[in-house]
Order: structure tokens, then C-alpha cells, then sequence
């Protein structure tokens, strides 16, 4: 019943959520989905919104906060933001019901105890008001969410290397986005150091910092337009055979869906 378990609810441009926790109670990653999914999710999983002890988010884009204001205010789930991002989500278009007792501030490096889980946010590179990931620990496991980054900085990667699992952003091929329909500005957007993750840097990222510890990659966010699971999947395991690092074998690889909930994962 105390095993780490952990569910994608959808990610991608439409909309990011992610849940961890054990059989008992857990948090949610962002909640860029509708609520009636969400809930119709967890319930699945034999979990609702009063077992779920808070929403940690990530960053103030519409696809990660776009029923914060809703489960905060309405189901008293607190909602933990930095301040930058908590302003940002006050401003937002697509948070109808504005945060109030819910709001919940936390800082970098700050780590937040909730049961056995502890969640520690720090800084990624990208072009909200504020970015970051988190690592969850839970017992003796490292779990770790870096999604939406243009690159992956010094600090990124020191928890990135400590991860057993992590959610890792694998948005675009390259080829694909460079031959496509995006105009100039958006495909620079995408491309600069506070836009994106493609599969060739998240492919090299993940070999040359491999380490036995790493059991399961989530490749998160990708995009419907510019990349294609079997692509990012092929362009990733081919980094890591590259450095004799065999899919399947010394770790798992996994495309998360935009849409559809993943497997209920849960980790001995």
C-alpha cells in the first residue's frame, strides 16, 4: 500500500498533469486539465481530491494551471507556487476562480514535507514568469520533474543525475520543426535557451550523465506538430546505446501521451 506510484494524466501543450503519491494520498504536478478529468483520474486510481494534499506548479502557462483555481478554492487543496508564479497565475485569462486561502508560496531549494513525501523545487530555463521542476523523495526514491526547459542548467542537472525516475522534456525534432509551418518568431521561441527541450539535447543530456541509479525516463510534452513519439523514443535510445546503454535492459524509456492517462506505474 506504501509503494511510490505515479500516473500522467495528459501532457502536452493541451494541457499537463501529473500525479505522485502511493495508494493512500499523494500531489499533483500542475493541473493544466479540466477538473472533472482530473478527478475522474484519480478516482481510478482509488484516489480523490481529498486525498490529494496539494498542487505544486511548475510555472503560470494556461496548460499547467488551468483548473489550480478551481481545485484550491473550491476543494481546499492548497496550490504551492513561488510568489513570481502564484502573481502570474492571479493574472491569467485561462483561471476563471482566482486563488485566495488556497495559495500556498515556496522558494527555491525550499523543501516541503507532506507524510513521507518531500518536494524540493528548483530553477529551470524557460519563459514564464517563473520556472521550475521538482524533486519528490519518498522513502528511499527520488523521483524528479523537468519539464518545459530550454536547456538543462548546472542546478537542473545535479538533481536530474540524482533522479531514480524522472519526467524528462523531450518537445521537438528538430528536423521536423525546422521544415514545418511554424513561423520564424515561434520556431525561435521554441528553439532558445527559455524555450524548449529537443530529443537530440534531451537524448544527449540523458547518456552522458547516466548512472545505474536511473531506472525509468517519462519523456514529457511533446508536441503534436514537431515531434512524434517513435521519434523522440528512437532519437533518445539511440544517445544511450551510443554510450552502451542498452534501453529496456538497464533502464525504461517511456512516452507520455497528450491526451490519455498513462499506466499506473508503481516502483518497488
Amino acid at each position: 500500500m506504501d509503494k511510490l506510484r505515479f500516473q500522467s494524466l495528459a501532457s502536452g501543450s493541451s494541457g499537463n498533469c501529473y500525479f505522485i503519491g502511493n495508494a493512500s494520498y499523494g500531489i499533483l504536478i500542475d493541473a493544466g486539465i479540466g477538473v472533472r478529468t482530473i478527478r475522474k483520474c484519480l478516482r481510478n486510481l482509488g484516489i480523490d481530491f481529498e486525498n490529494i494534499w496539494g498542487v505544486f506548479v511548475t510555472h503560470d502557462h494556461a496548460d499547467h494551471i488551468k483548473s489550480v483555481g478551481v481545485i484550491g478554492e473550491k476543494y481546499n487543496i492548497p496550490i504551492y507556487a513561488t510568489r513570481l508564479t502564484h502573481d502570474g497565475i492571479q493574472r491569467s485569462y485561462c483561471v476563471t476562480e482566482k486563488l485566495f486561502g488556497s495559495k500556498k508560496h515556496i522558494a527555491i531549494n525550499e523543501t516541503i514535507i507532506l507524510g513521507d513525501l518531500r518536494i524540493t523545487a528548483f530553477p529551470v530555463s524557460h519563459d514564464a514568469s517563473d520556472n521550475v521542476g521538482y524533486t519528490v523523495e519518498y522513502k528511499d526514491k527520488r523521483f524528479t520533474f523537468a519539464t518545459d526547459l530550454g536547456y538543462v542548467s548546472e542546478e537542473a542537472a545535479e538533481h536530474l543525475k540524482l533522479a531514480d525516475y524522472m519526467v524528462f522534456e523531450a518537445n521537438y525534432d528538430e528536423y521536423m520543426l525546422d521544415n514545418g509551418t511554424y513561423p520564424i518568431h515561434l520556431k525561435k521561441r521554441i528553439k532558445a535557451n527559455t524555450g524548449h527541450l529537443s530529443n537530440d539535447q534531451a537524448g544527449r543530456f540523458l547518456a552522458e550523465n547516466y548512472n545505474e541509479n536511473l531506472k525509468h525516463v517519462f519523456l514529457c510534452h511533446l508536441s503534436r506538430e514537431n515531434n512524434l513519439p517513435e521519434i523522440a523514443f528512437q532519437t533518445i535510445e539511440d544517445h544511450l546505446l551510443a554510450k552502451n546503454v542498452i534501453v529496456g535492459e538497464h533502464l525504461n524509456l517511456v512516452t507520455l501521451s497528450r491526451f490519455t492517462p498513462s499506466e499506473l506505474y508503481i516502483f518497488e
